[in-house]
């Protein structure tokens, strides 16, 4: 029978792996200076379902393999051609029937419908050798919000086998790209980090540029060029509504949060200098100038603590990266390995992204500088993004078509995956894990 006590109904948000007493380390995943050398095989069967939709169970589990696919952690078998199992078997498989297929590990579960428009999905993980639960989840969303719950199926998994942290379960903004090259429609979009839900924030009134989400994923702050002036401005996702972060006619590009979300650092162009200043994101109080020197300051990116900022800087006579104390004091160079540009800080807070100028490859450093290590050889990558884990980094990739879309790569190396996209994307910005 199936064990009652995983499905005391949680909010799908923040739902906690069950504890195991005696949980093995995650599984080891040898990783070399080209990235995951050996994946983990993980078979992903077809849910049974109880006494909801019949497609759902296989739209799940498909949803499931095509996540951990993704994460080039994980080779899926499945969900197709794979046997079936009753519901009252999730918790409780035949291991002797699925240790023939070959795989180290086994993802099952069910969907039951709970109420109108209400589903339970649980999510189970099984190593087929030991014979063992590795954990066990239940959550309950409406029917029409069953990729989430896959979502958070396959960051438990993910995190249970490889001890990192998940990031499945987050969206992405982007400027979606249309039209021809003298004529670029620019629209703020909006999708679940696979792809799906896609729809649009801004209607391509005016060119919009650099998204960047708050730390909360409810607002983002972005530059528009609006009657041909770079100004930035701040949307509110779930309403449409957005404001000028600093009102008046000053030319302000590069938005980005703090990390409480109270602040946001930007570029202002004015008398033929651009320096980093800070504003309160609310619009009170007087904005900041962090920087004065003469060139251009812009890109400024703040640590996970919000003490320093990185930022990019034509100070030396090339584009290079800086650092200083989020009130613009100790500033210093930290890249010395060519010209460089665009920084984002990892949400670890131990590595620094950026691109390589010239070269256009999206490389990380430590966060103190040095250590500088390129992850891509497209023809031109830029606007690395991270990923909430600090693991993976989104960037967007142009081609010599002038094509452009949105790409990931993991920081331990290996070969970027594509993003679907209906149309090209560009100045891509990973959410935190949704609430």
């Amino acid at each position: 029978m199936l064990r009652k006590a995983l499905f005391a109904l949680s909010a799908l948000v923040a739902t906690p792996a069950l504890a195991q007493s005696d949980d093995p380390p995650p599984v080891d995943v040898e990783v070399t200076s080209g990235g995951v050398s050996s994946a983990i095989s993980i078979a992903v069967p077809n849910m049974p379902v109880d006494n909801a939709e019949l497609a759902l169970g296989r739209n799940v589990a498909s949803v499931i393999a095509s996540d951990l696919r993704g994460t080039g952690r994980f080779n899926p078998l499945g969900p197709g051609g794979l046997p079936n199992y009753a519901v009252a078997q999730a918790d409780a498989p035949a291991f002797g029937d699925w240790r023939p297929l070959g795989a180290q590990q086994l993802v099952t579960g069910f969907v039951r419908a709970t109420g109108p428009g209400q589903v339970t999905v649980g999510c189970y993980l099984h190593d087929v050798g030991a014979g063992r639960q590795l954990l066990g989840q239940g959550f309950s969303v409406s029917a029409d919000n069953w990729r989430r719950a896959a979502h958070k199926c396959a960051d438990a998994i993910y995190a249970r086998l490889t001890g990192e942290g998940a990031f499945l379960d987050t969206r992405v903004v982007f400027v979606a790209e249309t039209g021809p090259k003298n004529n670029r429609q620019k629209r703020i979009a909006i999708m679940d980090s696979d792809g799906a839900n896609l729809r649009y924030l801004t209607e391509g009134e005016a060119t919009v540029v650099t998204p960047r989400f708050s730390p909360d994923g409810r607002r983002l702050a972005y530059t528009s060029y609006a009657g041909r002036r770079a100004r930035v401005w701040v949307l509110d996702i779930a309403s449409g509504s957005k404001r000028l972060l600093v009102p008046g006619l000053a030319l302000t590009s590069a938005p980005r949060f703090s990390p409480d979300g109270n602040r946001i650092a930007y570029a202002l162009s004015a008398n033929g200098n651009t320096d980093i200043w800070v504003a309160n994101a609310d619009g009170s109080g007087t904005p900041q100038r962090l920087t004065s020197a003469p060139g251009i300051d812009t890109a400024p990116s703040f640590s996970p603590d919000g003490r320093r900022i990185v930022f990019e800087s034509d100070r030396s006579g090339s584009q290079q990266l800086y650092l200083m104390d989020a009130d613009g004091s100790n500033q210093r160079r930290i890249s010395f390995g060519g010209p460089a540009g665009s920084p984002a800080w990892s949400p670890r807070g131990d590595k620094i992204a950026f691109v390589r100028v010239g070269a256009f490859r999206i490389g990380v450093m430590n966060a103190s500088g040095g250590g500088e290590t390129l992850l891509t050889d497209g023809w031109q990558d830029e606007s690395p993004s991270w990923a909430p884990n600090g693991q993976f980094v989104m960037f967007n990739r142009f081609s010599r078509d002038g094509r452009t879309g949105l790409y990931a790569v993991n920081v331990a190396g290996g070969t970027a995956r594509r993003l679907p996209t209906p149309q090209d994307g560009s100045d891509p910005s990973w959410s935190p894990l949704q609430r």
